[in-house]
């Protein structure tokens, strides 16, 4: 079953007065609980598409369903309250807040949500504990090493229960042991916890972790591998 549906799918930025295009006619079903990686050169588009899916950017034309929403007619309004109920977030560069402790980032989004103190404790625990750092919790951003910044974006990307993970270069940042760490979290959080994880990497070593391959080229969508073949 299709969680996202990408219908042919146009977006073009402006240079000075240069149209550049980005994406040209893609169309891509995401499935509900899928593991999906999406591989390219710098330039193919991959990161524009990945924006879109998560509602950060909008098309110039084409459709992009969730369920039956069609997140291509949503106000910035609707567009961003979907994405908190939707939508977790994992950059390469972790993104935390440097004065804040680890939970203190990872209770950020609970902020926005009319959830009590206590209730976002208990999110706030139940997410770090996903990413095994409870006894990391009042460390700042500065003393944990970059693998556990980026498990401390995991769980803050989890702590409001999302159904769809979208990570940009989740390892790029990381040496080779903390980004197998990171790629058998997000593979254990997809297979264990039905999260839709949409990933976007130069890495064809984390792109085995994804249970899908997409190529994107030049703004289209050259190949798809199966989740048999990548």
């Amino acid at each position: 079953m299709s969680l996202i549906r990408i219908e042919n799918i146009y977006k073009s930025y402006r240079r000075g007065e240069e149209v550049v295009p980005v994406l040209q006619g893609v169309s891509l079903d995401i499935g509900e609980g899928e593991f999906l990686a999406l591989m390219g050169p710098s330039g193919s588009g991959k990161s524009t598409l990945l924006n879109l899916v998560a509602g950060i950017d909008t098309a110039d034309s084409g459709r992009i369903l969730h369920r039956a929403v069609d997140l291509t007619r949503l106000s910035q309004g609707e567009l961003a309250r979907w994405r908190a109920a939707h939508v977790g977030f994992i950059f390469q560069f972790y993104n935390l807040i440097p004065v804040l402790t680890a939970f203190e980032n990872v209770e950020l989004p609970l902020l926005l949500t009319r959830l009590a103190r206590r209730e976002r404790r208990k999110h706030v625990l139940a997410a770090l504990g996903v990413v095994s750092l409870t006894d990391r919790l009042s460390h700042y951003p500065s003393q944990l090493s970059g693998g556990q910044q980026q498990r401390v974006a995991i769980a803050r990307a989890l702590v409001g229960d999302p159904d769809i993970l979208v990570a940009d270069e989740p390892t790029g940042d990381l040496d080779r042991k903390s980004a197998g760490d990171v790629l058998t979290l997000l593979s254990r959080l997809n297979l264990e916890t039905g999260k839709t994880v949409v990933m976007v990497t130069h890495d064809p070593k984390a792109a085995e972790s994804a249970r899908r391959l997409v190529h994107l080229e030049k703004g289209e969508l050259l190949d798809v591998h199966p989740e048999t073949g990548l």
